[in-house]
């Protein structure tokens, strides 16, 4: 397929090789993270798709975590966001329209570009809560989950509650709870039983190199959706901001 030249593509490549260099410590993904100028129109939405898209994570057909890194950078010039890979190097997640006229809505997209969630930040209440919705959703779109900020006169471990939502945008009764420390990158997410189904993490390198927060791991257990997971990412963003305490040792 003859390369696709693009305005920013110079900038992609840019960010691209930054992000192998932060992640040389793993030889394996760093063979898959070379993109050249043909793959990079993988994450144009507009562009024509490759010939053998990179599929959507699938949890629960696997025995095994998934394993995913998390680069809090867009590879679009001038545009904020995320960009996620798996354990082998494949760009998997991606958030691009995240600038200062969206922080009340956020998409993230699959590796193509093919939406598949809408955030969207719930409006006029006294709480911070936030509506998740399938695919790329209008506004009279009901939602497949409602999340809010905790809030405690007291110290507490929990950060935010994820709820279903039912039929009409209703309750369900499963929950998942999330606490932790999000500046420390140190979250796990808890379903109904107290089980842990997704956990955030700092990004361990060989050596004393040091990755900070805009690198961070999100391993997703068997049996939940590593792309809900990755939202829940999202939320605790928007909610905490993106400040990074330093640790001690």
């Amino acid at each position: 397929m003859k390369p696709i030249n693009t305005p920013n593509q110079g900038n992609c490549q840019v960010r691209s090789q930054a992000l192998l260099s932060c992640l040389s410590f793993h030889p394996p993904a760093v063979e898959h993270l070379k993109i050249s100028t043909k793959k990079m129109t993988k994450i144009y939405p507009n562009s024509p798709l490759p010939e053998s898209p990179v599929p959507s994570i699938s949890i629960a057909a696997s025995a095994e975590p998934a394993n995913l890194t998390v680069w809090r950078k867009s590879l679009l010039f001038n545009c904020s966001g995320f960009t996620v890979y798996d354990a082998k190097g494949n760009l998997v997640y991606r958030v691009d329209n995240y600038s200062s006229s969206s922080l009340n809505e956020i998409v993230l997209m699959d590796a193509i570009g093919k939406p598949l969630f809408t955030i969207r930040r719930k409006r006029f209440t006294l709480t911070d809560q936030w509506n998740i919705y399938k695919g790329e959703a209008a506004v009279a779109t009901k939602p497949v989950f409602s999340a809010w900020k905790h809030v405690a006169l007291v110290r507490s471990k929990s950060l935010a509650h994820v709820i279903p939502c039912g039929d009409a945008g209703k309750f369900a009764e499963a929950i998942y709870d999330v606490e932790g420390s999000f500046s420390q990158r140190s979250c796990v997410v808890y379903d109904e039983r107290h089980k842990p189904v997704a956990e955030i993490q700092r990004k361990k390198a060989a050596g004393t190199v040091g990755f900070g927060g805009d690198v961070f791991r999100l391993v997703v257990q068997p049996g939940f959706d590593a792309s809900l997971a990755m939202a829940v990412v999202i939320l605790l963003e928007r909610m905490f901001g993106s400040r990074v305490a330093s640790i001690e040792g």
